[in-house]
């Protein structure tokens, strides 16, 4: 297993997170940095003021007993009381005092890990960098989302690979699905490893690229009601999908909008930011299906739960940590593959499974209680990692979840033989 990570470790987490959640948005105005109102952004001040309220309120106020920072903070950052309409209108911290908030909150964890360091207090402050990063991983979508430049700090790097097409077969097994006490964190909806077991199953080495899913659309799949379920065609209906939300059609083919500018479809990248509805009536068209998240940790990890695919160090053979400033051909890092033959299944995109996200057998809430317990049964379950997640949080038991109908963010898919 790998191992816990030291004080110094923790330390460099810590400066590097905040770091980087102001690198994301430096380089906006004040309006910019505003948003336009909408169900799937937040403004980003609010989102850095939260982060930093995050780190406090856990590390400092719940582990160390300290005072609260900011009074008003509870009732103007937390997510769980400030209803998501609002923070578009309340009175909040300008953005130079939220700059202030979030270095005097940084300065009091690094304070914690100089002193005597208990194992309460570093589960906190791992929780705390993790969801800084994940608040940053959606700070880069948002960027998409609204058409603005890519982060300044991340450069365009051309990346290709060997050919990596066709299936790798996996024989059934009885297999430890989720995490286990010996990791150094792990979040409560990975709680804890049961066993499962597995039929034999064939799995793609690698996603399906945006050829592939150009060859979707124009074979008619957006308008063949046959390969949608219902609730698929409900939301296709209602949002008038045609395509993936980010390609238009030029010159007879296809262009993707690749944060602020217009691309020609790149045929090797992995075709990402689209629903599990549209990668479902995909796979019904390719005579495929998605692999269960039982599946897809078996073809990550194996039978002996490695961490990584590679392994279980974080040597950078991987599209992740803002390696690149956005994805890259689905046949490269090789170094990546798993034991099993699958390439990228972390780093590059995120990637759909086609199971409901439901508690764990004996589940129990940790501390921080409405992490996972508010969205089981309303989720699907996305495994992996993208461009834009941390290696350092990231492991072949991680699940992320999001409504099926999330098509901004960073999530591609591969598929299974029927």
């Amino acid at each position: 297993m790998w191992d816990t990570p030291t004080n110094e470790t923790l330390r460099e987490w810590v400066v590097n997170a905040h770091g980087r959640s102001f690198a994301l948005i430096e380089d906006l105005s004040d309006a910019q940095c505003m948003v336009p109102r909408s169900p799937i952004l937040t403004p980003f001040v609010w989102e850095l003021a939260h982060t930093a309220w995050f780190s406090e309120h856990w590390v400092l106020r719940h582990a160390r007993r300290q005072p609260a920072m900011y009074d008003n903070g509870d009732a103007t950052y937390n997510s769980a009381q400030v209803p998501h309409p609002t923070r578009w209108d309340m009175n909040q911290l300008p953005r130079a005092e939220v700059h202030d908030y979030c270095n005097r909150v940084r300065d009091g964890v690094l304070a914690v890990l100089d002193s005597d360091l208990s194992e309460t207090d570093r589960y906190f402050v791992q929780l705390a960098v993790f969801h800084e990063d994940m608040h940053a991983e959606a700070f880069t979508y948002m960027r998409q989302t609204i058409g603005l430049p890519p982060p300044a700090f991340c450069a365009k790097i051309a990346v290709c690979g060997a050919a990596c097409d066709g299936d790798v077969r996996i024989d059934g097994s009885t297999f430890v699905l989720g995490g286990t006490p010996d990791m150094p964190f792990v979040f409560d909806n990975e709680k804890w490893g049961h066993e499962v077991e597995i039929a034999p199953f064939s799995i793609a080495r690698a996603c399906v690229t945006q050829q592939d899913f150009a060859d979707f659309i124009d074979a008619g799949g957006y308008g063949d009601d046959r390969l949608w379920s219902d609730a698929g065609r409900a939301w296709r209906d209602e949002s008038g999908a045609e395509h993936p939300i980010y390609w238009r059609r030029a010159d007879g083919g296809w262009q993707r909008r690749d944060f602020a500018e217009w691309v020609e479809l790149e045929a090797r990248l992995p075709v990402h930011h689209v629903s599990w509805f549209e990668a479902e009536a995909f796979c019904r068209w390719a005579d495929r299906r998605l692999p269960t998240e039982a599946e897809w940790e078996l073809a990550a990890g194996g039978v002996d739960k490695q961490r990584f695919p590679w392994g279980n160090d974080t040597r950078a053979c991987a599209n992740l940590d803002w390696r690149d400033a956005g994805v890259t051909d689905v046949a490269a890092f090789e170094d990546s593959d798993s034991a099993q033959g699958c390439r990228q299944m972390i780093g590059n995109v995120w990637e759909w499974t086609a199971t409901t996200f439901e508690p764990f057998p004996g589940f129990v809430k940790d501390p921080y209680e409405d992490y996972s317990a508010p969205f089981f049964g309303t989720r699907k379950v996305l495994r992996g990692g993208s461009w834009a997640s941390t290696a350092r949080m990231l492991r072949a038991t991680w699940r992320n979840f999001f409504e099926p109908l999330r098509n901004d963010v960073i999530v591609g898919f591969r598929t299974c033989a029927r």
